[in-house]
């Protein structure tokens, strides 16, 4: 028997007293958290709700998160992370195809009405029968200090402002959980059952349901743990959202796992992220390249003691995309804490490959497979690459999912019959197994028969003294089939043109590796966790160019 639920109750029953999650001046210990967690299990098995069920949640980074995340599994069933940023009409696919039975959604804001969208998608999923609202201030709550930090309640009924929500099918967290006991045993589940199914970006069809078991999650957690160093007194930043892989299994889960207190950062922004930081006397820091970007390019950088911050810092991990070298090493020598570099998917829970605390770091390095996993790295024909070379990389173990949720064609294609999952993803290997992450193989560009590597691109452009953030992709050409485009964001100031920054990159680069086309933005579009969106970049609308 095993139920993911047990990185937060053994920590409960160790260290009770212990902040668990910290929101502003909202506290929530390991005991309390633990009792709101079985409050929601109790709520969902008076539903009928147990092993074999599927319930979503749409929450950003607030203590309802880990309150109903654990809630679910307690209750023995699968829980359905859904991004906040999702559109009425994605959150219905997912809903729909994962079977989902009962929803949880936060109310959201103005700006993001999550909770009127989830309540539209809702209305399509025929199988969901219970729609649930968290609200920051719900009426008649018996434990205020549950689920949220105080705030004024509301001065409108629903349905007339506020949300704008109707309550003939809508229930709060803090109605369904009224009055429930605090002691309700976790249900029995098998290392094999799914406790988490993400779904993935779907930069190809569809999204698609990552069915992630128990014993890949848990075993996930606890490997990263020992490969951070992760001390119990730690106090983690969770600037990632916990939705997402990333912040799940390096923030939520090992965090818990290891008592640490988690200081939750609803939305990143820089300037509260460096408050937090010095406020909360941040050990840990977990973020994606961009994150790095955002606070080492603040003006608010300026206001702080950045010397206090890294006293603090005990060690900061990146993951979700590649980190560019010079990015590293600048935040390094600015912030003066080591940035330790990491890879995974969603697919592989998400953790493969990873620098280790108690090891040399090599920069530019997404470092050695984590203990319990192998990595090959292959060529087309499924041949092992030589060190050094270019090749897919593979990975098998404890951390790959069980497979998408019905689609068995999908899986078969993604998982051979030895269990290899191909990643997509290409990667070098040196002669001491240490992994480099050369590109995307599906963002690869192909210039008249020519491979051309993003990421060499883009590591070489950001050494230039006038640019900030670089993404470069490939569009169509006549006559070259694809032709490289960057899309660039100066350093404040910065007068570079167009043809200065074609002129420099062809001294730098080779003649089929500098970009001809270059087009300067204030903001490049991103993904909820934090990753530059290529593919809005290179939507249909982006046109043939033409020899010239």
């Amino acid at each position: 028997m095993l139920n993911l639920a047990v990185v937060l109750e053994e920590s409960a029953r160790t260290w009770p007293d212990r902040d668990a999650v910290v929101l502003g001046e909202y506290r929530l210990t390991y005991a309390r958290l633990d009792a709101a967690a079985r409050q929601v299990a109790a709520a969902l098995a008076a539903r009928g709700i147990g092993p074999g069920d599927r319930v979503a949640l749409t929450c950003p980074n607030l203590p309802a998160f880990p309150v109903v995340y654990f809630g679910i599994l307690k209750a023995g069933a699968t829980v359905v992370p859904l991004s906040v940023l999702l559109t009425e009409r994605e959150v219905a696919f997912a809903l729909v195809d994962a079977g989902v039975k009962a929803y949880f959604c936060f109310e959201g804001t103005a700006e993001l009405p999550m909770g009127r969208a989830g309540q539209a998608a809702f209305r399509t999923a025929q199988a969901c029968e219970s729609f649930v609202l968290i609200t920051l201030d719900p009426s008649g709550r018996p434990s205020p200090d549950l689920f949220g930090p105080p705030t004024t309640p509301p001065t409108t009924p629903p349905g007339e402002g506020g949300t704008g929500l109707g309550d003939d099918d809508v229930e709060t967290l803090a109605q369904i959980t009224e009055g429930l006991p605090e002691d309700f045993d976790t249900v029995p589940t098998s290392e094999s059952d799914p406790a988490v199914v993400l779904y993935t970006s779907g930069t190809t069809g569809s999204p698609k349901g990552a069915e992630l078991t128990h014993s890949n999650m848990v075993l996930n957690a606890t490997v990263s743990a020992e490969v951070f160093g992760a001390a119990e007194r730690d106090v983690h930043l969770v600037a990632l959202p916990l939705f997402h892989a990333f912040g799940q299994t390096t923030n939520l889960n090992a965090g818990l796992f290891s008592g640490a207190t988690l200081v939750l950062l609803p939305r990143f922004e820089p300037e509260a992220a460096l408050a937090t930081l010095l406020r909360e006397s941040v050990t840990f820091f977990a973020g994606v390249p961009t994150m790095y970007w955002a606070l080492l390019h603040s003006p608010a950088a300026a206001g702080f003691d950045l010397d206090r911050i890294a006293d603090n810092l005990r060690l900061c991990v990146s993951g979700g995309s590649a980190m560019p070298v010079e990015l590293l090493r600048t935040f390094e020598g600015r912030f003066g804490v080591a940035i330790l570099e990491g890879y995974g998917l969603s697919e592989t829970s998400p953790v493969a490959t990873f620098n280790r605390a108690d090891r040399p770091r090599r920069a530019g390095s997404i470092g050695l497979p984590i203990w319990g996993v192998e990595v090959r790295v292959v060529r087309e024909d499924g041949s092992t690459a030589a060190v050094d070379e270019t090749g897919e990389l593979r990975v098998r173990g404890h951390n790959v999912m069980r497979g998408y949720l019905g689609q068995p064609e999908a899986t078969a294609a993604a998982i051979d019959a030895a269990g290899w999952f191909r990643t997509g993803d290409l990667v070098r290997r040196d002669a001491d197994g240490y992994l480099y992450l050369v590109d995307r193989l599906k963002e690869m560009i192909i210039r008249g028969g020519f491979n051309v590597y993003p990421r060499e691109i883009e590591e070489v452009l950001l050494t230039h003294p006038e640019i900030s953030l670089v993404a470069v992709v490939g569009v169509p050409h006549e006559r070259h089939g694809q032709e490289i485009k960057a899309f660039v964001i100066r350093e404040p100031g910065a007068t570079l043109t167009a043809d200065e920054l074609i002129a420099w990159s062809r001294g730098v680069l080779a003649a089929y590796k500098y970009p001809r086309l270059i087009e300067f933005r204030d903001t490049l579009p991103m993904t909820a966790a934090g990753k530059i969106l290529k593919r809005a970049l290179v939507g249909p609308a982006e046109p043939v160019v033409k020899p010239g």
